[in-house]
């Protein structure tokens, strides 16, 4: 029996703002924009994170139209996300306008939650 290693690459989300959402993870994580244009089948895409993995920010003209917010956990319940220090990074969460909630520690590591402007909920966790 082989095993194999695997890893996420990447997630791709719909957004009402790819410009906005991307300029948000920036500022919150220190990520940078990998590429952006527009998308094969239509709308705008940003692709923002580290250099080995990344969120791609899409929308079209209709999700840009309707501005969405999303229910929690329609289809997606969160994205979680590592930081090295997490009190910095709630800061600028706080900064940012957003409100964290449901903060917590517990093995393995400590960690709060906040939604974006889309409604789209992250969990920003350390193990430090």
């Amino acid at each position: 029996m082989s095993t194999t290693s695997a890893r996420i690459e990447h997630a791709n989300l719909t957004v009402a703002d790819p410009q906005a959402s991307a300029q948000l993870m920036q500022g919150l994580f220190g990520w940078h924009i990998r590429w952006e244009g527009p998308s094969m089948l239509g709308g705008y895409t940003i692709h923002v994170g580290s250099d080995d993995d990344y969120l791609a920010l899409y929308a079209s003209d209709e999700v840009k139209a309707a501005q969405p917010k999303f229910t929690k956990g329609v289809p997606l319940n969160h994205i979680g996300i590592v930081v090295d220090d997490l009190d910095a990074v709630e800061a600028k969460v706080v900064a940012a306008g957003l409100e964290p909630f449901s903060h917590d520690d517990y093995e393995p590591g400590r960690r709060f939650y906040f939604f974006d402007a889309n409604g789209i909920e992250f969990e920003v966790v350390s193990y430090n």
